[in-house]
């Protein structure tokens, strides 16, 4: 009755990596973390959350590549200046950006910038 239970722990391991293997993979990665995070966030600029997409189709806007261009432009100097939330005016479409995670979190065309007034933003840049 006063029997000791002697217990060994085991290290858990993932499913089908032996010890070699994951030692392996961790001293010597075959692609370097910088490019999967690029290849799985998608580094080509500037992104749109749904509802600046929601709101720049209900609004009829629409980009072409150079205001793109222009609006990429503005949020990497907005990055180097240190900025978190920018407004940026293009042509007659205020965008709010997000410059942390490069992403457009909402839009607004000449009609819906009367009398509007923009909260939460550190700066404002005109592309």
């Amino acid at each position: 009755m006063s029997e000791d239970l002697l217990i060994i722990p085991q290290p858990i391991r993932p499913n089908g990596a032996s010890p070699t293997t994951s030692r392996q993979a961790r001293t010597t990665p075959s692609v370097p973390f910088e490019n999967v995070l690029a290849k799985e966030v998608g580094s080509d600029g500037v992104r749109f959350s749904k509802h600046a997409a929601q709101r720049m189709q209900s609004r009829g806007i629409q980009f072409g590549a150079g205001e793109i261009g222009r609006l990429n432009q503005a949020v990497q100097l907005a990055e180097t200046r240190g900025c978190r939330d920018s407004l940026v005016l293009i042509d007659n479409t205020a965008l709010v950006v997000s410059v942390k995670d490069s992403t457009v979190v909402t839009v607004a065309n000449k009609e819906q910038l009367q009398g509007n007034l923009f909260t939460n933003i550190d700066s404002a840049i005109i592309a």
